[in-house]
């Protein structure tokens, strides 16, 4: 699978094709067996791949790509950390069925485009840090990385 490996790449991607996602998992190799997630409080399947939407939103109203980009990787980035080290993000298209218990989008009908590499996720780290806003990645046990 190729392997984006800059954000501009990234960015440009989502600027060309709108609906992607984005999916830290062991892979699409691993994923597509299964084709579903799980939820992780109730153990119930789910209809489809949890994801991230990688679209930019209306709202954001000319605000750079790049920076939309970098925050949605960020939201996530702690899981190959408190997870499984063999946890990568990925870039995929498919189907929005429905919601996750998160509110996340399930995906069915998956297609994989690419990996992203390590130094993207760094890049995206620099980013959304340096933001004047104060933000951190997505976490349930509220400690700090």
């Amino acid at each position: 699978m190729p392997v984006f490996a800059s954000l501009d790449a990234l960015s440009d991607l989502v600027t060309r094709r709108g609906r992607l996602f984005v999916r830290w998992s062991r892979g699409p190799a691993v994923d597509l067996r299964s084709g579903s997630s799980m939820d992780d409080l109730t153990g119930a399947a789910m209809p489809g791949l949890s994801a991230s939407p990688l679209a930019v939103e209306d709202w954001w109203a000319g605000r750079p790509v790049r920076v939309w980009v970098a925050r949605r990787l960020y939201d996530y980035s702690h899981l190959p950390r408190v997870r499984d080290s063999r946890t990568r993000a990925w870039v995929l298209t498919g189907d929005e069925l429905g919601r996750g218990p998160d509110n996340e989008p399930l995906v069915r009908d998956v297609s994989p485009l690419g990996w992203i590499a390590d130094q993207v996720i760094a890049e995206a780290h620099e980013i959304v840090t340096s933001q004047p806003g104060r933000w951190g990645p997505i976490r349930r046990d509220g400690t700090a990385l």
